[in-house]
This record gives C-alpha cells, sequence and structure tokens, in this order.
C-alpha cells in the first residue's frame, strides 16, 4: 500500500492524480485551500484520504499536516507538489504586484514548504519520490505571464539544485512539465490551446512517470519537442515570433 502527500488536490490536476492513485488503493494525505472539494474526495474513497485544508505559503501549516501524516501513516512513498497559481499580470501596472508575489510564493516557495517535512525521513530511510509539477512556461518567458513563467523557471532550477543534492541518498527527484492540461486554470485562456490533454489521461501520465523514476519529463511529449525548439532559438527570432502571441487575461488568480 503506497502513501502520498499532494498539495492542490481541490481540483485540476491535484484531483486528478488523487483520484488515479486512489482508485489503486494508496493511502493519500490532500492539501489544498479549500475543504469542500477534499472532503467529497474523502467520501469517495473512505478510510483512504486525510484532508489537511492549508494554504502551501504557510509552512507552519504543512508542517504540522506533514507531521500528522507521518504520525499516523509513516513516512509517505511519493509527495507531489502540485499547488499552483496563473494569472495574467504586467509589470507596468503597480496593482500587479501583490499578483506576482502571490504567483512566486505559491508556485516556487509553496514546492519548497511542501518538501521541507519530509525530506529528513526520506534522506533517513534512503527512499521515496519528491515531485514537482513545473510547467512548459517555465522554459522560455511568456508575455503577459511575468509571474507563473517566472515561477516555474524557478521551480525547474529549484527541483534540479534538489535533484543533484538527494543524488546519492536514494530518494528520486521527479520534475514534471505540463503542458497544456484541461483544468480551471487554462479554461479562461482566450487562445487555442495545442495538445491540450483532459486532466485524468494527463494524471495517468503523470503516474508513469513517475512510477519509472524519470528525472524530467515533459507531457505531452509534443510540447516538449516545441519547448525545446522555442529554446534553441535565439532571442531575436524568439521576440519577433512571440510579440503578437495571445495572452492570459489580467484577472483574479486561480489556484
Amino acid at each position: 500500500m503506497r502513501r502520498l502527500f499532494i498539495t492542490g488536490a481541490s481540483s485540476g490536476i491535484g484531483q486528478a492524480l488523487a483520484e488515479h492513485y486512489a482508485q489503486q488503493g494508496a493511502q493519500l494525505g490532500l492539501c489544498a485551500r479549500r475543504t469542500e472539494p477534499l472532503q467529497k474526495l474523502a467520501e469517495r474513497w473512505p478510510g483512504q484520504v486525510s484532508c489537511y485544508p492549508l494554504d502551501v505559503t504557510d509552512a507552519r501549516a504543512l508542517r504540522a499536516a506533514a507531521a500528522d501524516f507521518i504520525a499516523r501513516l509513516g513516512d509517505p512513498d511519493i509527495v507531489i507538489a502540485n499547488a499552483g497559481i496563473s494569472v495574467g499580470t504586467l509589470t507596468e501596472h503597480a496593482e500587479d504586484l501583490d499578483a506576482i508575489r502571490r504567483v512566486m510564493d505559491t508556485n516556487f516557495f509553496g514546492m519548497a514548504a511542501t518538501f521541507s517535512p519530509f525530506v529528513g525521513g526520506m534522506r533517513r530511510a534512503g527512499r521515496g519520490r519528491l515531485v514537482g509539477i513545473a510547467s512548459v512556461a517555465g522554459i522560455r518567458g511568456l508575455p503577459g505571464s511575468e509571474a507563473y513563467s517566472a515561477s516555474k523557471a524557478a521551480v525547474i532550477s529549484y527541483l534540479e539544485s534538489l535533484r543533484v543534492e538527494l543524488r546519492a541518498s536514494g530518494v528520486r527527484v521527479i520534475t514534471i512539465c505540463p503542458g497544456y492540461i484541461s483544468t480551471p486554470m487554462t479554461e479562461v485562456n482566450p487562445f487555442p490551446m495545442p495538445f491540450l490533454m483532459p486532466a485524468d489521461a494527463a494524471a495517468r501520465r503523470f503516474a508513469r512517470a513517475i512510477d519509472k523514476g524519470r528525472s524530467y519529463v515533459v507531457i505531452p511529449w509534443q510540447m516538449g519537442v516545441a519547448a525545446r525548439l522555442l529554446r534553441l532559438l535565439p532571442n531575436a527570432v524568439y521576440d519577433r515570433l512571440m510579440a503578437a502571441a495571445p495572452r492570459k487575461p489580467r484577472q483574479r488568480l486561480r489556484e
């Protein structure tokens, strides 16, 4: 019986991952800001789900949730730091600075705060997987998404640093960069989303990558090819190409 701790489990990718692993009989510790969706998952999978309503920017709350999970079930086999928010931001608007800080705190700091309570126990046990959900948006900066692109770029580098740091410990660090996944976060995008994938299908592919211990994977693979090509473009070419690209609207934050 596997034990997993998942953040951002109230909707989208996190909820799909929770459903996927619950179907396999796993014991789950699920975190999100919204209590009701977590309770519905607990009712759907009685005896398998522990609910932790919290904000991942609250490191103290995460540490308390981790301590409770470990006390009752032991160290998790897999920790998935999935919680994230996205909103269109423009630095020229002073009112967007709060949104930029909130995105960075949630997407980057929240991941570190999620992993922190578990690393010591996993290192001592010489096993376990720390899984960070990044994004292809972190591979090259997207116009109008300064905060989101920056946060996911930070996540990719953070996970790489952590992977090297834990290389000899037996703990695997896995970076997953999704492309466009059909979730509440993407449903507000007013532009075509190539290779859009349903959340449940994405969760199955994520789980396969986790089982294989992949250090870095882009899902779907077509977005990985596109991202690598964009990374190779000279700045002058990339800038001209992206200048007219559609942008995520400035709006309230979405989890």
